[in-house]
């Protein structure tokens, strides 16, 4: 039996200083993040349901939306326009895995196009019953007196207020054995000093997994939440680091590491799942070794 070194395994070296404009372009990072292209096997684990995954051109959400694919779920992903191109490519992945993938971009800060995109993604999948909350904002900012209200409410308005009209809008839709999973933070929990509006932002995604849990057990409707920790993805190289914490990042964890966003399918794929009959209102830390409690 073949055994993975936590440690070792996965990219374990320093990174490149790589700007990129936010939302920023996966496939021009170096290294590319592994979201489980060809390293995630799955097991039919969802058959026959059906998933719309915000942000699921790249990072997190990408690795989420192959592992659903590869599990047997048909997939709805929404980016940013700019992402067409991460978004076309990890379509051709979910296409080879035998799964149907609707590309739906659009800007989550648009207060219209949440009911939009969930209004296409059921009639487009001809059903939903899996929801992942994971777009994100993250840009840095040391001092408190530069944070633009501009910025700030840009990072609520996709972190947390485009959530809120998602969910809204698919309770129409979701039926009992269904489940809505958000991406929040170890942020959320351990706010750090130069990510001040995201830290608060992913403490609402928390609070409302908590909440909602609680008011829509009675449907049948599990409500769970993943709080990632340092994960190579296209957030932190665009805007959501410094570039001078970029060769290191990671680094300070009990792993030595950033994680690789294929690290966390398996939780995603786990609440999305029917094993998971009796898990809600739960937050799951991937943090490579930092407790979130």
């Amino acid at each position: 039996m073949t055994k993975r070194n936590p440690l070792t395994d996965y990219y374990n070296d320093t990174y490149e200083k790589q700007p990129q404009a936010y939302p920023g372009i996966q496939s021009e990072m170096k290294p590319v993040p592994d979201c489980g292209e060809t390293s995630y096997k799955g097991n039919d684990k969802l058959k026959g349901k059906k998933a719309l995954v915000t942000g699921g051109d790249s990072g997190i959400g990408r690795a989420a939306a192959i592992a659903y694919a590869k599990e047997g779920a048909d997939v709805a992903i929404n980016y940013i326009s700019d992402e067409q191109a991460d978004a076309e490519d990890v379509k051709k992945v979910i296409e080879e895995a035998g799964q149907k993938c609707i590309l739906i971009p659009g800007d989550l800060r648009d207060r219209e196009f949440p009911k939009k995109l969930v209004e296409q993604a059921y009639k487009a999948l001809e059903g939903l019953d899996i929801l992942v909350l994971n777009a994100g904002m993250q840009q840095y900012e040391y001092d408190i007196q530069n944070l633009a209200e501009e910025n700030l409410r840009d990072t609520f308005e996709v972190n947390v207020f485009a959530g809120v009209s998602i969910v809204q809008e698919a309770l129409n839709y979701l039926e009992s054995g269904s489940s809505i999973i958000f991406t929040s933070s170890i942020q959320g929990v351990k706010p750090s000093q130069h990510l001040v509006d995201y830290a608060m932002t992913k403490s609402c995604n928390i609070s409302i997994t908590i909440s909602l849990a609680a008011q829509l057990g009675e449907k049948g409707i599990r409500v769970n939440c993943v709080a990632p920790g340092p994960v190579w993805t296209p957030l932190q190289i665009s805007g959501g680091q410094p570039q001078e914490n970029i060769p290191n990042f990671g680094k300070n964890q009990p792993l030595q590491r950033a994680g690789q966003p294929v690290e966390l399918a398996d939780v995603y794929v786990l609440l999305a799942s029917d094993n998971a009959s009796f898990i809600t209102g739960q937050v799951y830390g991937v943090t490579g070794g930092s407790p979130i409690n």
